[in-house]
């Protein structure tokens, strides 16, 4: 969850954004992935995609992989959930964890990343 929150967020989405997003407004076309934001803060609908490139990382397969761990039958659809032990639960994420995210990925090699 970290890390696909981390691609999204670099890609062009915000927090209260990240928080909100619903597993249909992401669409998997094979070679990208193309997200929908319809509510922003901006009253304006966004889209954004996801490539292969320009990353170190091949965030396509992350993303994938997580969409993949989702529950079949849920009552919610957040796309953001709750992932513990090894399986994702039927939990939303909340706005105050996905703002945790960056100080949650600090680099001991890195002096100058702070979250």
């Amino acid at each position: 969850m970290i890390k696909v929150a981390l691609i999204m967020g670099i890609s062009g989405s915000r927090c209260c954004e990240l928080t909100n997003l619903k597993s249909t407004d992401v669409k998997d076309t094979g070679s990208y992935l193309l997200v929908s934001i319809p509510d922003t803060k901006t009253g304006i609908s966004r889209k954004f995609t996801i490539i292969e490139e320009g990353f170190c990382v091949n965030a396509i397969e992350i993303c994938r992989k997580y969409i993949s761990l989702r529950p079949i039958r849920l009552t919610q659809d957040r796309f953001f959930l709750r992932y513990m032990n090894q399986k994702c639960t039927s939990h939303p994420v909340g706005n105050n964890t996905l703002a945790k995210v960056p100080s949650m990925q600090r680099c001991p090699q890195c002096p100058q990343c702070n979250g």
